[in-house]
């Protein structure tokens, strides 16, 4: 079995069990035509379920044969163009090579002592990313599992921050399409069920400010106590973008901690066209950004920054066999010191070797691509009778529904949108996503590929056109 450990003796047998494993995605890429095969949950489990894991196969290319039954073939493929529902990036290869590179050599970026280069490449990139942002010389931050966690930790220090005697008295302000992470995040903070307070938006779904100012004024009245403001940069929705400057006006004015959860819409911090449209995020105290959204990283790689580098301290603790405090004073870097996890892989390497390999422009460019392409999807949408788009762009979202000439009734019309997203997806000639919107089913497409054309989207849009109509005719014959 230790012909099995990744070491000098077996080098070469790593390079050919690698290389057998890329040629296999390779020729998948190559060759797949679609985003999805259709499977359903009953087709695949039997042949899962019937996989005995204390008899193992003993040989990487029986292994990988399996695989292909059981994974490759039947995999979401978020490369293909037709993917256009949730917000899963293709991937650019600078970053899948440092997942190689990473995995092989399994860093642990918690202290100095197990990652050394890994250390200081990852408090480079959040210089880096700090400084896109304008968050100034005291800003830090450190590398994270997602936004969820991201949005997690920056709650978590605004609590701190907020030197409040009573959990109970604690309020965080969201838009009403702000990600669920908030209120997830209030709960596992130990906040009150009405700890988090929404806020309506306006027409574009962006946060209504004269609605905030009225809460955070209603607040202070009452003896409550604003811990944070929650601005969203990308809703998961919508892409829209809350108003940062009104919103860190009323931050500044009221003292309280400004959150952006950029995770979406940090893509801008490298546009070439577009970075006005986050103007003010400069002015947060706290700011997510998911790399693996708007930057093509695998997951996950993602990131919380502050801009103040003392209220990460809140997230310190120190053990004698990990991080002793002797270390600070020695200046040993030890990045656990700011993070709520302890063992974590080295993502920081797939954003470094994609920044010296294609440059910020070059991500940047991508996302600009993805933008420019919804607006054309908005043209065809707004021209198309067939349906009803919500709002126009901010970045690479639309939001949808089809409205059939014959039918009136909003259920009903509710049912063929469900059914043509349900058909499609089974189909595995495109995947696209829903949601709701004022009670209602709507469509959405998150465009994200690059690869991806105003011809894709138009087709799409005739295929759930085609299976809405077809559920309405069945309808109408069942009914008779």
């Amino acid at each position: 079995m230790r012909s099995h450990l990744l070491n000098g003796l077996t080098a070469e047998h790593y390079r050919r069990s690698v290389t057998e494993g890329v040629e296999r995605v390779a020729a998948k890429l190559a060759t797949t035509d679609r985003p999805f095969t259709g499977v359903t949950v009953d087709a695949l489990s039997p042949a899962i379920d019937a996989i005995d894991l204390d008899r193992p196969l003993g040989d990487t290319t029986a292994v990988l044969d399996e695989l292909e039954d059981v994974y490759l073939r039947d995999a979401v493929y978020f490369h293909h163009p037709r993917y256009l529902a949730h917000l899963n990036c293709p991937v650019v290869i600078p970053a899948v090579l440092a997942e190689s590179v990473l995995s092989a050599v399994n860093s642990s970026l918690d202290t100095w002592d197990q990652s050394a280069g890994g250390t200081l490449i990852e408090r480079k990139l959040i210089d880096w990313t700090a400084a896109r942002i304008g968050l100034g010389p005291a800003a830090d931050g450190v590398f994270t599992s997602g936004g969820t966690q991201s949005n997690l930790q920056a709650l978590l220090l605004a609590r701190e921050e907020a030197k409040s005697d009573s959990l109970a008295k604690l309020r965080i302000f969201a838009s009403e399409v702000s990600h669920f992470s908030v209120k997830k995040s209030a709960k596992l903070l130990g906040l009150g069920p009405d700890a988090v307070v929404t806020i309506p938006v306006d027409h574009d779904k962006r946060m209504q400010t004269v609605a905030l100012a009225r809460e955070l004024e209603r607040c202070a009245r009452e003896g409550l106590v604003p811990m944070a403001v929650v601005a969203t940069a990308g809703t998961t929705d919508f892409g829209s973008i809350d108003p940062l400057p009104e919103i860190a006006g009323l931050c500044a004015q009221y003292g309280v901690w400004m959150h952006v959860d950029a995770a979406y819409g940090c893509g801008l911090l490298a546009s070439l066209k577009y970075r006005d449209r986050i103007d003010g995020i400069e002015r947060a105290d706290s700011v997510t950004v998911d790399y693996h959204k708007s930057f093509f990283q695998p997951v996950s790689s993602s990131a919380v920054l502050v801009r103040d580098a003392a209220t990460l301290r809140h997230a310190t603790y120190h053990a004698e066999y990990l991080n002793p405090r002797r270390m600070v004073q020695e200046r040993i870097p030890n990045q656990v010191d700011k993070s709520l996890q302890t063992t974590r892989r080295f993502d920081a390497l797939k954003l470094w070797l994609t920044l010296r390999t294609m440059g910020a422009d070059g991500i940047g460019q991508l996302f600009d691509e993805v933008c420019d392409l919804a607006r054309e999807g908005w043209a065809l949408l707004a021209a198309d009778p067939r349906y009803d788009v919500v709002v126009e762009p901010s970045l690479s979202t639309l939001v949808f529904r089809y409205i059939p000439a014959a039918v009136t009734d909003p259920a009903e019309i509710d049912r063929a949108n469900l059914y043509a997203r349900k058909a499609l997806f089974a189909s595995g000639d495109a995947v696209v996503a829903g949601t709701k919107v004022a009670g209602r089913h709507y469509l959405k497409f998150t465009l994200l590929n690059p690869e991806t054309k105003a011809d894709d989207i138009a087709a799409v849009l005739d295929l759930i056109a085609g299976h809405a109509e077809q559920y309405l005719g069945e309808s109408l014959d069942r009914a008779s």
